[in-house]
């Protein structure tokens, strides 16, 4: 599996090495050895989750504050546009974000580490994504920064209207987000 760091160095786009022939393909979607010789450091995850949406759909910009979430996100199904923001003031890329396309095809995985926001929206008539997480969903401390914050000026692809839920419409932008340290 190839791993190539991102313009933010911590995030890192995963290439899995894919076999087909005529019955179909076959490749490795995680190995753990592999993953944390990447990211550099021990990392365990708690929980995976599978989500379906429909084109249009932007979900995010998601983190929690507290007991933050890396993410090791995936497409089965369909295409996404998928983004993180660094949300951590001493970085030296703070409110930078990256974004890259994940796909059934491409079968590129995104590795997003705790004090990201991320996001993402649905290119294709409908996807499927799945993550792993490092730390368990704790609603009381999920935030989210607004998907349009012309401070971040993520370039989303060409679109006329993204559906929200009413969490991702109530999005708070960088200035008045919570952050980590």
């Amino acid at each position: 599996m190839k791993s190539t760091p991102l313009s933010i160095p911590d995030v890192i786009l995963f290439e899995p090495r894919v076999f087909g022939d005529a019955r179909g393909f076959f490749f490795e979607s995680f190995n753990h050895r592999v993953f944390e010789d990447a990211v550099g450091r021990p990392v365990s995850f708690v929980q995976d989750n599978h989500s379906l949406s429909s084109e249009g759909v932007l979900r995010g910009l998601h983190y929690q504050i507290q007991k933050p979430q890396g993410k090791l996100v995936r497409v089965v199904e369909g295409e996404v546009f998928d983004v993180a923001v660094d949300l951590r003031r001493s970085s030296p890329t703070f409110g930078h974000w990256v974004g890259v396309h994940l796909s059934a095809s491409n079968k590129h995985q995104l590795w997003i580490p705790e004090g990201f926001a991320h996001g993402f929206v649905v290119l294709s008539e409908t996807a499927e994504f799945l993550y792993k997480t490092t730390d368990y969903y704790a609603p009381a401390h999920e935030r989210c920064l607004a998907w349009n914050d012309p401070e971040i000026a993520i370039q989303w692809p060409t679109m006329i209207s993204p559906l929200l839920s009413e969490k991702d419409k109530a999005g708070k932008f960088l200035a008045e987000a919570d952050l980590f340290d």
